[in-house]
């Protein structure tokens, strides 16, 4: 059964080494109803006041930067850190499970020699066991660092794919989902098997139907007059120079592009502003997981130039937040 280290032994050290009065904590969605009992554990074992963050949380990007003021330092679970805050920990809640099944179980699915390796910071510590059990098998690994956005080599975010921008023939993915290898997919056009260690499950990952259905909000926001183009308040999702970009494109082509800041983007607080269509340059998995329930289509910033006529759609590309190489 698999377990999350959440390293409460250095939670609880840098606590009273630092003599920390108040405590914050952050989890991501899938990691709140450790919430309780983590908070509960600090308090026993210290004198301090824990205050837990409420607010939905999508990733490194997405610092709790009200409570990070209000408390003497704030723990972040589950992802590797991003940025720099003068009082924020970034705990990464790794995983124990064992990988190995899954490589094993995507063997006969891989046909390429030279095989680039990715995951998600939970099992970045498991590739080199995944690469041992490839090799046995005649396959060359890649294991690359991305960009300044990404802490370790084979990380992948699901803003972020530079960790797949290899010299390989094909890719294998390791974690749960899909977001991720389709992302990985798009972004370098080539074969993407997709492992799952929960489930003992490899499939390959087939972007045809996904891009069909894009095409759908592409062809629907070309009748558009009227373009909302999305900003986020969020620490590592703002990208106001690109929405001014944007709103530039807009205009040229005789639309009407207007920037919308805000903090949470859901389908609920875009419905009153009537828009046409709406251009997301907050998290690019808003735009991805949440596109049937949005009023109106909402597109990446590189679809929003296909329905331009700046961009052509077999060159399209999934949206990435980049940092420095």
């Amino acid at each position: 059964m698999e377990q999350l280290d959440f390293d409460l032994e250095r939670v609880l050290r840098i606590i009273k080494e630092r003599n920390c009065k108040k405590v914050g904590l952050q989890f991501p969605e899938g990691l709140k109803r450790q919430a309780i009992s983590i908070a509960s554990g600090i308090e026993d074992k210290t004198r301090a006041c824990v205050i837990i963050s409420g607010d939905p949380c999508f990733g490194a990007c997405d610092i709790d930067t009200d409570l990070a003021g209000k408390v003497d330092v704030l723990f972040h679970f589950g992802h590797a850190g991003m940025g720099e805050y003068g009082n924020v920990v970034f705990i990464e809640a790794r995983s124990n499970i064992d990988v190995v099944p899954a490589v094993k179980t995507a063997l006969p699915l891989l046909k390429a020699d030279k095989i680039g390796l990715i995951t998600t910071v939970q099992h970045v510590h498991k590739l080199d066991d995944a690469c041992r059990i490839l090799k046995q098998h005649g396959k060359n690994c890649v294991i690359a660092k991305g960009d300044s956005r990404t802490v370790y080599p084979g990380q992948v975010l699901g803003c972020n794919f530079t960790a797949a921008r290899v010299k390989c023939e094909e890719y294998l993915y390791i974690g749960s989902g899909f977001f991720h290898p389709l992302g990985v997919a798009i972004a370098t056009g080539k074969r993407v098997i997709a492992s799952d260690p929960y489930l003992n499950q490899a499939v390959e990952v087939e972007p045809e139907k996904f891009l069909r259905k894009r095409g759908g909000y592409i062809a629907k926001a070309m009748e558009g007059k009227v373009f909302g183009i999305i900003v986020s308040t969020k620490s590592g999702q703002n990208r106001m120079a690109l929405a001014v970009k944007l709103k530039e494109i807009a205009e040229k082509h005789g639309k009407k592009g207007l920037i919308i800041l805000m903090d949470l983007v859901t389908p609920e607080q875009l419905l009153a502003f009537k828009a046409d269509a709406y251009v997301n340059t907050a998290c690019p998995r808003i735009t991805i997981d949440d596109a049937d329930r949005f009023h109106a289509p909402v597109l990446t910033p590189q679809e929003f130039k296909v329905v331009m006529g700046e961009r052509e759609w077999e060159k399209m590309e999934m949206d990435e937040i980049l940092g420095e190489k």
